[in-house]
Protein backbone atom coordinates (compact mmCIF):
# COMPACT_ATOMS: atom_id res chain seq x y z
CA UNK A 1 0.00 0.00 0.00
CA UNK A 2 2.91 2.44 0.64
CA UNK A 3 4.80 1.60 -2.00
CA UNK A 4 1.43 2.02 -4.20
CA UNK A 5 1.13 5.62 -2.45
CA UNK A 6 4.72 6.61 -2.82
CA UNK A 7 4.74 5.76 -6.65
CA UNK A 8 1.13 7.38 -7.22
CA UNK A 9 2.58 10.72 -5.47
CA UNK A 10 5.86 10.52 -7.73
CA UNK A 11 3.54 10.64 -11.09
CA UNK A 12 1.71 13.19 -9.88
CA UNK A 13 4.55 15.17 -8.93
CA UNK A 14 6.51 14.62 -12.41
CA UNK A 15 3.20 15.60 -14.41
CA UNK A 16 2.67 18.69 -12.10
CA UNK A 17 6.11 19.41 -13.07
CA UNK A 18 6.42 19.05 -16.31
CA UNK A 19 6.93 22.34 -18.53
CA UNK A 20 6.81 22.74 -22.32
CA UNK A 21 9.46 24.25 -23.96
CA UNK A 22 9.52 26.28 -27.41
CA UNK A 23 9.79 22.68 -29.40
CA UNK A 24 7.68 20.87 -27.69
CA UNK A 25 4.25 21.93 -27.78
CA UNK A 26 1.84 19.99 -28.83
CA UNK A 27 0.33 20.27 -32.61
CA UNK A 28 -3.31 19.82 -33.73
CA UNK A 29 -3.10 16.30 -34.49
CA UNK A 30 -1.47 15.40 -31.37
CA UNK A 31 -4.07 12.82 -29.76
CA UNK A 32 -3.36 13.55 -26.18
CA UNK A 33 -3.62 17.16 -26.81
CA UNK A 34 -7.09 16.64 -28.72
CA UNK A 35 -8.17 14.60 -25.98
CA UNK A 36 -7.39 17.10 -23.12
CA UNK A 37 -9.18 19.62 -25.08
CA UNK A 38 -12.26 17.45 -25.42
CA UNK A 39 -12.15 16.33 -21.63
CA UNK A 40 -11.57 19.20 -19.75
CA UNK A 41 -14.49 21.10 -21.58
CA UNK A 42 -17.03 18.44 -21.23
CA UNK A 43 -16.25 18.04 -17.61
CA UNK A 44 -16.83 21.40 -16.93
CA UNK A 45 -19.80 21.12 -19.00
CA UNK A 46 -21.07 18.01 -16.99
CA UNK A 47 -20.90 19.76 -13.96
CA UNK A 48 -22.22 23.16 -14.59
CA UNK A 49 -24.31 24.70 -11.13
CA UNK A 50 -27.48 25.08 -11.51
CA UNK A 51 -27.53 22.06 -13.58
CA UNK A 52 -28.29 22.18 -17.39
CA UNK A 53 -31.30 20.08 -19.05
CA UNK A 54 -29.63 21.24 -22.23
CA UNK A 55 -26.14 20.68 -22.46
CA UNK A 56 -24.75 19.22 -25.75
CA UNK A 57 -21.22 17.00 -25.32
CA UNK A 58 -18.35 18.80 -26.81
CA UNK A 59 -16.49 16.88 -29.13
CA UNK A 60 -13.20 17.90 -31.58
CA UNK A 61 -13.12 19.12 -35.08
CA UNK A 62 -10.37 19.32 -36.76
CA UNK A 63 -11.53 22.34 -39.49
CA UNK A 64 -12.09 24.21 -36.04
CA UNK A 65 -8.63 23.73 -34.56
CA UNK A 66 -7.02 24.45 -38.40
CA UNK A 67 -8.85 28.08 -37.87
CA UNK A 68 -7.43 28.16 -34.24
CA UNK A 69 -3.74 27.47 -35.36
CA UNK A 70 -3.68 29.79 -38.53
CA UNK A 71 -4.80 32.51 -35.86
CA UNK A 72 -2.35 31.78 -32.91
CA UNK A 73 0.32 31.96 -35.28
CA UNK A 74 -0.37 35.90 -35.70
CA UNK A 75 0.70 35.68 -31.84
CA UNK A 76 -2.01 38.68 -31.41
CA UNK A 77 -3.68 38.97 -28.09
CA UNK A 78 -6.70 39.90 -29.58
CA UNK A 79 -9.87 37.72 -31.28
CA UNK A 80 -9.62 36.58 -34.70
CA UNK A 81 -11.21 39.50 -37.66
CA UNK A 82 -12.48 37.28 -39.69
CA UNK A 83 -14.97 35.74 -37.05
CA UNK A 84 -16.62 38.87 -37.62
CA UNK A 85 -16.90 38.84 -40.86
CA UNK A 86 -20.22 37.82 -43.32
CA UNK A 87 -18.56 35.45 -44.81
CA UNK A 88 -17.88 31.85 -43.78
CA UNK A 89 -14.81 30.38 -42.09
CA UNK A 90 -16.08 26.99 -41.39
CA UNK A 91 -18.19 24.85 -44.11
CA UNK A 92 -20.92 23.77 -41.30
CA UNK A 93 -20.90 26.88 -38.98
CA UNK A 94 -22.27 30.20 -39.99
CA UNK A 95 -20.55 31.86 -36.46
CA UNK A 96 -17.83 30.65 -34.33
CA UNK A 97 -17.12 31.39 -30.87
CA UNK A 98 -13.48 31.99 -29.28
CA UNK A 99 -11.58 31.77 -26.09
CA UNK A 100 -8.07 32.58 -25.82
CA UNK A 101 -4.91 32.13 -23.60
CA UNK A 102 -1.61 33.36 -23.06
CA UNK A 103 0.88 33.00 -20.86
CA UNK A 104 4.54 31.46 -20.03
CA UNK A 105 5.40 28.11 -21.36
CA UNK A 106 6.25 26.84 -17.73
CA UNK A 107 2.76 27.59 -16.27
CA UNK A 108 0.70 26.40 -19.57
CA UNK A 109 -1.44 22.92 -19.82
CA UNK A 110 -4.64 22.77 -21.81
CA UNK A 111 -6.32 22.18 -18.30
CA UNK A 112 -4.90 25.01 -16.97
CA UNK A 113 -6.07 27.62 -19.44
CA UNK A 114 -9.54 25.75 -20.07
CA UNK A 115 -9.88 26.15 -16.11
CA UNK A 116 -8.69 29.88 -15.69
CA UNK A 117 -11.80 30.38 -18.18
CA UNK A 118 -14.35 28.38 -16.47
CA UNK A 119 -13.07 30.37 -13.18
CA UNK A 120 -15.02 33.36 -14.49
CA UNK A 121 -17.74 31.77 -13.12
CA UNK A 122 -17.05 33.91 -10.00
CA UNK A 123 -17.95 36.97 -11.90
CA UNK A 124 -21.48 35.61 -13.16
CA UNK A 125 -24.88 35.49 -11.73
CA UNK A 126 -26.97 32.59 -13.56
CA UNK A 127 -29.84 34.25 -12.65
CA UNK A 128 -29.51 37.81 -13.65
CA UNK A 129 -26.78 37.10 -16.26
CA UNK A 130 -24.81 39.63 -14.69
CA UNK A 131 -21.02 39.76 -14.96
CA UNK A 132 -19.03 41.78 -12.65
CA UNK A 133 -15.85 41.59 -14.08
CA UNK A 134 -15.19 39.61 -16.98
CA UNK A 135 -17.55 36.21 -18.08
CA UNK A 136 -17.19 35.86 -21.81
CA UNK A 137 -14.88 32.82 -21.66
CA UNK A 138 -16.62 30.74 -19.18
CA UNK A 139 -19.88 31.16 -20.87
CA UNK A 140 -18.43 30.39 -24.02
CA UNK A 141 -16.99 26.85 -22.03
CA UNK A 142 -20.64 26.05 -21.22
CA UNK A 143 -22.58 27.47 -23.73
CA UNK A 144 -25.26 24.35 -24.15
CA UNK A 145 -25.60 24.70 -27.91
CA UNK A 146 -21.21 24.72 -28.80
CA UNK A 147 -20.85 21.40 -29.01
CA UNK A 148 -17.68 21.13 -31.26
CA UNK A 149 -14.50 22.89 -30.26
CA UNK A 150 -10.73 22.87 -31.77
CA UNK A 151 -8.14 24.34 -30.09
CA UNK A 152 -4.17 25.27 -31.12
CA UNK A 153 -1.21 26.27 -29.32
CA UNK A 154 1.95 28.41 -30.75
CA UNK A 155 4.96 29.26 -29.10
CA UNK A 156 5.34 33.03 -29.29
CA UNK A 157 8.31 35.05 -28.33
CA UNK A 158 6.33 37.97 -28.36
CA UNK A 159 2.64 38.15 -27.97
CA UNK A 160 0.95 41.90 -29.86
CA UNK A 161 -0.97 43.42 -26.71
CA UNK A 162 0.70 41.58 -24.17
CA UNK A 163 3.86 43.39 -24.52
CA UNK A 164 5.13 42.00 -20.63
CA UNK A 165 5.26 38.29 -21.81
CA UNK A 166 7.75 37.15 -23.66
CA UNK A 167 8.68 33.17 -24.74
CA UNK A 168 4.77 32.55 -24.04
CA UNK A 169 2.00 30.06 -25.00
CA UNK A 170 -0.50 31.11 -27.23
CA UNK A 171 -3.33 28.96 -26.88
CA UNK A 172 -6.99 29.57 -28.67
CA UNK A 173 -10.00 27.43 -29.01
CA UNK A 174 -12.88 28.16 -31.90
CA UNK A 175 -16.30 27.08 -31.32
CA UNK A 176 -18.96 26.18 -33.41
CA UNK A 177 -21.76 27.41 -33.10
CA UNK A 178 -20.66 30.03 -31.59
CA UNK A 179 -21.96 31.29 -27.72
CA UNK A 180 -22.25 34.48 -25.97
CA UNK A 181 -25.55 36.05 -27.92
CA UNK A 182 -27.52 37.76 -25.06
CA UNK A 183 -29.40 34.71 -23.45
CA UNK A 184 -28.26 32.12 -20.64
CA UNK A 185 -25.96 29.84 -21.93
CA UNK A 186 -27.81 26.78 -20.98
CA UNK A 187 -31.26 25.90 -19.90
CA UNK A 188 -31.60 25.27 -15.63
CA UNK A 189 -33.79 21.99 -15.15
CA UNK A 190 -33.37 17.93 -14.88
CA UNK A 191 -30.37 16.69 -16.09
CA UNK A 192 -30.83 15.92 -20.29
CA UNK A 193 -34.46 16.93 -19.83
CA UNK A 194 -34.68 19.48 -22.37
CA UNK A 195 -32.27 17.12 -24.98
CA UNK A 196 -33.11 17.65 -28.90
CA UNK A 197 -35.15 14.66 -29.93
CA UNK A 198 -33.30 11.47 -30.37
CA UNK A 199 -30.24 12.53 -27.99
CA UNK A 200 -28.69 10.05 -25.41
CA UNK A 201 -27.90 11.07 -21.93
CA UNK A 202 -24.17 10.52 -21.31
CA UNK A 203 -22.37 12.26 -18.24
CA UNK A 204 -24.98 15.13 -17.54
CA UNK A 205 -25.00 15.81 -21.57
CA UNK A 206 -27.06 15.44 -24.69
CA UNK A 207 -25.50 12.73 -27.84
CA UNK A 208 -26.59 12.14 -31.07
CA UNK A 209 -23.77 10.33 -33.00
CA UNK A 210 -25.18 11.73 -36.92
CA UNK A 211 -25.07 15.51 -35.12
CA UNK A 212 -21.43 14.87 -33.54
CA UNK A 213 -20.28 12.79 -36.62
CA UNK A 214 -18.32 10.30 -34.11
CA UNK A 215 -18.25 6.90 -33.81
CA UNK A 216 -17.63 6.94 -29.69
CA UNK A 217 -17.51 9.14 -26.12
CA UNK A 218 -15.06 9.27 -23.64
CA UNK A 219 -16.58 9.62 -19.97
CA UNK A 220 -15.40 12.69 -18.01
CA UNK A 221 -14.67 10.53 -15.07
CA UNK A 222 -12.85 7.76 -17.11
CA UNK A 223 -11.48 9.93 -20.03
CA UNK A 224 -9.61 6.88 -21.40
CA UNK A 225 -11.97 4.73 -21.92
CA UNK A 226 -14.56 4.73 -24.91
CA UNK A 227 -18.21 5.11 -24.49
CA UNK A 228 -20.04 3.63 -27.79
CA UNK A 229 -23.63 5.16 -28.29
CA UNK A 230 -25.01 2.26 -29.55
CA UNK A 231 -24.54 -0.23 -26.28
CA UNK A 232 -23.64 2.52 -23.77
CA UNK A 233 -24.62 0.19 -20.82
CA UNK A 234 -21.78 -2.63 -21.64
CA UNK A 235 -19.28 0.07 -21.49
CA UNK A 236 -20.16 2.05 -18.73
CA UNK A 237 -20.37 -1.88 -17.06
CA UNK A 238 -16.68 -2.67 -18.96
CA UNK A 239 -15.98 1.10 -16.89
CA UNK A 240 -16.89 -0.49 -14.25
CA UNK A 241 -15.98 -3.91 -13.83
CA UNK A 242 -12.61 -3.65 -12.98
CA UNK A 243 -12.46 -1.95 -10.13
CA UNK A 244 -15.45 -4.09 -8.66
CA UNK A 245 -13.41 -7.03 -9.44
CA UNK A 246 -10.44 -5.46 -7.61
CA UNK A 247 -12.12 -4.52 -4.68
CA UNK A 248 -14.01 -8.53 -4.39
CA UNK A 249 -10.45 -10.14 -4.77
CA UNK A 250 -9.07 -7.88 -1.95
CA UNK A 251 -12.43 -8.43 0.11
CA UNK A 252 -12.04 -12.71 -0.42
CA UNK A 253 -8.48 -12.33 0.39
CA UNK A 254 -8.93 -10.39 3.79
CA UNK A 255 -11.48 -12.99 4.89
CA UNK A 256 -9.83 -15.95 4.41
CA UNK A 257 -6.69 -14.11 6.00
CA UNK A 258 -9.03 -13.78 9.50
CA UNK A 259 -11.08 -16.94 8.52
CA UNK A 260 -8.77 -19.60 7.39
CA UNK A 261 -11.06 -22.70 7.54
CA UNK A 262 -14.02 -20.38 6.02
CA UNK A 263 -15.60 -21.92 2.83
CA UNK A 264 -16.04 -19.52 0.33
CA UNK A 265 -18.75 -21.32 -2.22
CA UNK A 266 -18.15 -19.84 -5.49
Amino acid sequence: MQVTLALTVWVVSVVSSYSYSTKSLPDIDNEAFIKDCVHIHNKFRSEVKPRASDMLYMTWDPELARIAKAWAKNCKFAHNERLKQPHKLHSNFTSLGENIWTGSLHIFSVSSAVTSWYNEIEYYDFKTRNCRKVCGHYTQVVWADSYKVGCAVQYCPKVSGFESLSNGAHFICNYGPAGNYPTWPYKKGSTCSACPQNDKCVDNMCINPQRDKVSRYYSTVYPDWPIYSRNRSLSLFLIVSPPILILSAIITILVKHKYPHLVLLG
